[in-house]
């Protein structure tokens, strides 16, 4: 089945759930600490029916923090040197991290795929880390990034059922 998420009305859906996502945390942070594979099974679940060239609300908006590995990566499948990637594309943010210059990402094509996904950041390749080990570590990132990623908007949903 489908997602049949209004993407582009996410950030108010989840602003209206932010609070008791934020309620079932301080309730109920043992079980979500024991629920690791539940809630790698819902990701893997959401994720399945969810088309993210529908929505790349990621790819506009949240500017990933990229390493010098990732800088490597890229310039390889650009055919640039790591130094000219990094004047091309990225800058220092106020938090010393390498970050795309510009959003939406640079590598965003108009039908929504990337141009070097094969060699996309670390941080694009695991987004949106509902699938991660000890996910109770990320859960109010996840309360933030439920207004971007469907998936992780489902996610949080589905844990109010755990």
């Amino acid at each position: 089945m489908p997602n049949r998420l209004n993407y582009k009305e996410l950030p108010l859906m989840a602003a209206k759930r932010e609070s008791t996502w934020l309620k079932f945390l301080n309730r109920n942070r043992k079980k979500i600490e024991t629920s690791d594979l539940k809630i790698q099974a819902l990701h893997d679940e959401v994720s399945e029916r969810t088309d993210c060239l529908e929505c790349a609300n990621c790819c506009r908006s949240l500017g990933p923090r990229i390493t010098d590995k990732d800088v490597e990566k890229m310039g390889k499948a650009l055919r640039m040197k790591p130094v000219d990637v990094v004047s091309r594309y990225l800058r220092v943010d106020e938090d010393g991290d390498m970050v795309f210059r510009s959003m939406p990402c640079p590598f965003l094509g108009d039908d929504n795929y990337c141009a070097i996904y094969e060699s996309r950041p670390k941080a694009c390749r695991e987004y949106p880390h509902t699938d991660r080990k000890k996910f109770f570590q990320i859960y109010k990132l996840s309360v933030k990034n439920a207004s971007t990623c469907p998936i992780v908007y489902e996610v949080m949903e589905g844990i109010q059922e755990l």
